[in-house]
């Protein structure tokens, strides 16, 4: 596995505002398993409560959400034996703070539908199996897509979620 902390390659602590602020950048490989999604999801909640994006609050679980069903989605949908699929999780301070999340797997020839065009599950269909995390990942984030990966074979499939102004900032 892989890691690269930020754009400096050093692990950063919170500093109030400067930190919420700079742009932070996280990247590994997780198997392609569901203990590989639990910790990216894990280490995703880890991370951005490092770079000042506090535990329970509602930027935090949106994209903590956002995390857990993309690398859901790459373990089910995207699992190829002896692959592991990546996550990059990235957060930049432009006009308005926003986290981009992106995971990648290598199976190319499974891709998600068009954002707007994800099939609505059936009424009374209930709590089915499946079938729900990209209408999840699509009422949360502000925006999302997908791309064949430019080097490599596969699919990245990426969100990105608005953080409340530099004046919420804890």
């Amino acid at each position: 596995m892989n890691s690269n902390i930020d754009t400096h390659g050093r692990t950063t602590q919170p500093s109030g505002l400067s930190s919420y602020l700079s742009a932070h950048v996280f990247a590994m490989g997780f198997t392609s398993t569901a203990r590989g999604a639990r910790l990216a999801r894990r280490l995703a909640a880890v991370r951005l409560e490092e770079w000042g994006v506090p535990y329970g609050t509602g930027p935090h679980e949106a994209v903590v959400l956002v995390v857990a069903e993309l690398a859901a989605n790459a373990v089910r949908h995207g699992h190829v034996s002896g692959r592991d699929f990546q996550l990059l999780l990235r957060m930049t301070a432009e006009d308005r703070p926003t986290v981009r999340v992106e995971v990648s797997d290598t199976r190319g020839e499974r891709v998600p539908p068009r954002p707007g065009e994800l099939p609505v599950p059936a009424p009374g269909s209930g709590l089915a199996g499946g079938g729900r995390g990209l209408l999840l990942v699509e009422g949360i984030a502000d925006r999302w897509g997908w791309h064949p990966r430019p080097h490599a074979p596969g699919k990245t499939v990426w969100a990105e979620c608005g953080l409340p102004g530099p004046s919420a900032a804890p």
